[in-house]
């Protein structure tokens, strides 16, 4: 049987200064090949929203889709860590409702969760799931969640000051009992100092090389999404040729009379 990589999988990478990587699926079958691969964090990012969905926001998804996506691809990774993104406004009311929501996931078969920002009650709100059992995964810097009070998609953490204000944010979380943290757009400089002083892993989503993973949405690595491309993301495919150039000669297989071919009828 394949082992699982854990939440003491994790640790032990940041331990021994071994990076780790993390992609989003949002599918039984991609799943499957990200784990089939050697990708050590499998993320249903809420990120879905917009790639799969074709939301404008993350503000748009809610619990039921997550809940969906999480099913497929929980199916198709057995040895990658499966962490769910809490969706907006699924943790931020009350915490019976958050950990209850979280629960939710974990029973669609997530081994753990991610949530974004940080406040006194999102500190409680954590410890309050790991007290039940849920794995954590925080998220600072900039915070799709919060684009609306953080005034649009602005890199945080440029100046000294606000560098050491996410680096005292990630020390609480960390008491609080996370078990990773992402910094998404944050500069190399100040990511890489906030990893020094962290006992926890880091996840850069935009932050440079020196956090301890690396995290980007698949559909960007692949080059299926071409809405937008972000800065950090690093397209490794071109899926969208391929889907094109595959949908384009089945239609004109299918209206010249090429498709299906004898032997592919019965």
């Amino acid at each position: 049987m394949t082992k699982r990589v854990t939440v003491k999988t994790i640790q032990k990478f940041k331990d021994e200064n071994e990076k780790f990587s993390v992609l989003t699926a949002y599918d039984y079958s991609t799943a499957k090949y990200l784990d089939e691969a050697g990708i050590d964090i499998i993320l249903i990012g809420d990120s879905l929203a917009m790639v799969a969905l074709g939301y404008e926001t993350t503000h748009s998804i809610g619990m039921n889709e997550m809940s969906i996506f999480t099913k497929a691809v929980a199916k198709g990774a057995e040895r990658a860590m499966v962490v769910t993104d809490m969706p907006f406004l699924s943790y931020h009311t009350d915490i019976p409702t958050a950990v209850k929501n979280c629960g939710e996931m974990v029973k669609c078969g997530a081994n753990a969760v991610k949530i974004e920002g940080f406040s006194e009650y999102i500190l409680n709100v954590i410890k309050r799931l790991v007290e039940t059992g849920i794995p954590v995964m925080g998220h600072l810097g900039f915070t799709p969640q919060f684009i609306n009070t953080l005034g649009g998609y602005k890199i945080q953490g440029k100046t000294k000051d606000t560098a050491e204000e996410i680096l005292r944010q990630a020390k609480e979380l960390e008491k609080a009992g996370v078990f990773s943290i992402v910094l998404e757009m944050v500069p190399q400089d100040s990511a890489k100092y906030i990893t020094q002083n962290l006992t926890v892993p880091t996840i850069s989503c935009g932050a440079g090389k020196y956090c301890d993973a690396q995290v980007l949405v698949s559909d960007d690595v692949f080059g299926k999404f071409s809405d937008f491309k972000p800065k950090f993301a690093r397209k490794y495919g071109d899926m969208k040729s391929l889907i094109y150039n595959c949908a384009k000669q089945f239609n004109d297989d299918v209206k010249s009379g090429k498709f299906p071919s004898d032997d592919e009828i019965f």
